[in-house]
């Protein structure tokens, strides 16, 4: 039964409040999650999404990173996460790059026949033994109060700031690197989810290439099995077990700096009163909740779920397709093909050739396919379309949904030996196993505003020291989400952060 007041209230049920209020629950905390869909995990879903088709997509966010295997051990998370043997394939006219974590001879190898030398691959080793020093240091105190500017200069040590807190990154990739795709393959983990020029003095693209590198020290990019809903599933479940009520179909109308909130279900309008209240939502819809303003951020990107009946043959005759797929798939991703699709979207065009990447969540986990599917060597792709801001959608949302998703297969159908259209599965109805969501997209269908996937533009994972990052200027009031200080992705982070804020 709905109690009247509570010791915290949290306004949306994706995985950060699922894990704020598991963490509180434990503590003996009264706590009650309001969510408005009827299905808590916000972005971190699994959803059968072609009809009569037996596969359960990661519908938005689909790898994980972040999550710290603190939080996932805390508070029990039965969720396992399976690395990939294999971290890239760039295709690069007739051959291609393949980076193999398991295999560095043949990487070596690839190497070679792409670059014509060793010196790029030598430069790969240098930088990315930077960021797993910066990784091993920066990653544990995202679950800390947090350390300032000198302090966090003095963990990660001279190079590292200045090549990866100081200088654009671009800069530095154009100085480390001298091919165009070893560049480009760098410089994907600082465009992200980001419409920014690593070139560009702001510093941007450095904050989402530091978050992209130092996820749970390693920075690897795990599958979970039976997809992204299984990580919120066992989330709702840890904070279900420790007595947090969890109410779906409960849209928050107003939070009251007081501690009131308002929502709306089925039986109409209640107010419940928190002591505090934490917001699992983007700054700019808490901001609308307490009737103030912030601005809209812009996300920029666009996503493709596909369901295939096989995959898809290769130019490059070396490679195996399960190989190539397994891992990151790069689609023109160069540094110049990244650079001209920037131009051509921040002209307000719908990129000529877009920069996109691809992979097969079904191959690291078959268990999200029916055994029917599994049998017919069937295998899911999610494509992640970089350079696609909102600004490109707002005037015909469904026409130019159509416009970037045809760009987006040719752009695909240049890399491949055959169109991907021919490999696609067909649903019992007869229409293809292939869905389109763009920023506007999300934003209509997700609540976040501009389609932002971290909310607003990333943060330093530093700040006032002794602070945890999930303050607002409200004292009863604090951000769980991925708005707050060192969120962004699926991580749990701010959510654990809120929660020990609260608990200190």
């Amino acid at each position: 039964m709905l109690r009247s007041r509570y010791d915290v209230v949290i306004a949306g049920g994706g995985h950060n409040g699922l894990v704020a209020a598991a963490y509180l629950a434990r503590a003996g905390r009264r706590v009650l999650v309001l969510e408005r869909l009827d299905h808590v995990g916000g972005l971190a879903v699994s959803a059968r999404a072609f009809a009569g088709v037996d596969a359960r997509i990661s519908r938005y966010s689909y790898l994980v990173s972040l999550l710290p295997a603190k939080v996932a051990k805390d508070l029990g998370l039965n969720v396992t996460l399976r690395r990939r043997r294999y971290a890239s394939y760039t295709p690069v006219g007739d051959t291609g790059l393949l980076v193999d974590n398991g295999d560095a001879a043949r990487t070596a190898s690839s190497f070679t026949r792409v670059t014509g030398g060793s010196a790029d691959l030598d430069a790969w080793r240098r930088l990315y033994a930077m960021t797993a020093h910066v990784a091993e240091r920066v990653a544990p105190t995202l679950l800390e109060p947090l350390v300032d500017r000198e302090a966090m200069q003095d963990l990660v040590g001279d190079e590292a700031w200045r090549e990866l807190f100081e200088r654009p990154i671009g800069e530095v990739v154009d100085e480390r690197f001298a091919d165009d795709t070893v560049r480009g393959v760098v410089l994907t983990d600082a465009l992200i989810g980001t419409f920014a020029d690593p070139s560009d003095p702001s510093l941007l693209a450095n904050r989402c290439f530091l978050y992209h590198v130092i996820g749970d020290g390693t920075g690897d990019w795990n599958v979970p099995v039976g997809g992204m809903g299984a990580v919120s599933e066992g989330l709702a479940d840890a904070a279900r077990a420790a007595g947090a009520e969890i109410l779906t179909g409960a849209e928050v109308l107003a939070v009251d700096p007081s501690g009131e909130v308002t929502f709306r279900d089925a039986g109409g309008e209640h107010a419940v009163r928190g002591d505090r209240v934490l917001a699992n939502v983007p700054p700019a819809v808490l901001a609308r909740l307490l009737g103030t303003d912030e601005p809209v951020p812009e996300g920029a990107q666009l996503k493709i779920n596909m369901v295939l009946s096989r995959l898809p043959r290769l130019k490059d005759a070396g490679v195996d397709p399960v190989a190539a797929f397994s891992g990151t798939f790069h689609i023109n991703e160069g540094r110049d093909q990244l650079a001209r699709a920037y131009a051509e979207a921040a002209a307000g065009r719908i990129p000529e050739l877009p920069p996109a990447e691809v992979y097969c969540h079904s191959l690291t986990d078959p268990s999200i396919l029916g055994p029917g599917l599994r049998a017919a060597g069937a295998q899911t792709m999610t494509l992640f379309g970089l350079h696609m801001p909102a600004r490109l959608f707002r005037e015909d949302p469904a026409g130019a949904r159509e416009a970037a998703l045809g760009a987006t297969l040719a752009s695909m159908n240049r890399v491949l030996a055959e169109p991907i259209e021919d490999c696609l599965l067909r649903a019992p109805d007869g229409s293809l196993c292939l869905e389109a969501r763009t920023p506007v997209d999300l934003e209509n269908e997700a609540g976040l505003p501009g389609g932002h996937i971290f909310h607003r533009d990333l943060s330093w994972p530093y700040g006032e020291r002794g602070r945890w990052g999930v303050e607002t200027e409200f004292e009863r009031i604090l951000l769980c989400g991925a708005g707050a200080r060192r969120g962004g992705g699926v991580s749990g982070i701010p959510g654990h952060n809120a929660a020990m804020a609260l608990l200190a």
